[in-house]
């Protein structure tokens, strides 16, 4: 079988669909490549284990047959939108320590269900 980072998004959407592979599965092979490569200083904030559980709930949707249209895929979040309550500093050190108490409109409406 083909890595699990090596798939397209399509592939991926019917991997999950079809029961090939959990999007538990799925998260834990890019939290593993993102380890991988940390010394590229690819990611500011590394979140798996929110990763994790969105995993987990998006299985449980999956499983009930509700799953959202990006259900179980990962995205990783460029460091310039906030996300509440993880630290966002948009690369610069003015905004060292910052956990914004508000989440962006751009991840707000990446988490809210589809209408």
């Amino acid at each position: 079988m083909t890595a699990l980072t090596e798939i397209t998004l399509a592939e991926a959407r019917a991997g999950l669909a079809a029961k090939q592979f959990s999007a538990r599965e799925l998260a834990e092979g890019y939290i593993a490549a993102m380890e991988m490569v940390r010394p590229l200083n690819a990611y500011i904030t590394e979140t798996p284990e929110i990763a994790l559980d969105m995993a987990a709930a998006a299985d449980g949707r999956l499983a009930k047959g509700e799953a959202r249209p990006l259900d179980g895929i990962p995205v990783a979040v460029k460091d310039l939108f906030c996300t509440k309550g993880v630290l966002t500093t948009a690369a610069s050190h003015i905004l060292d320590g910052f956990q914004p108490p508000y989440e962006s409109t751009v991840t707000e409406k990446l988490w809210r269900p589809a209408r």
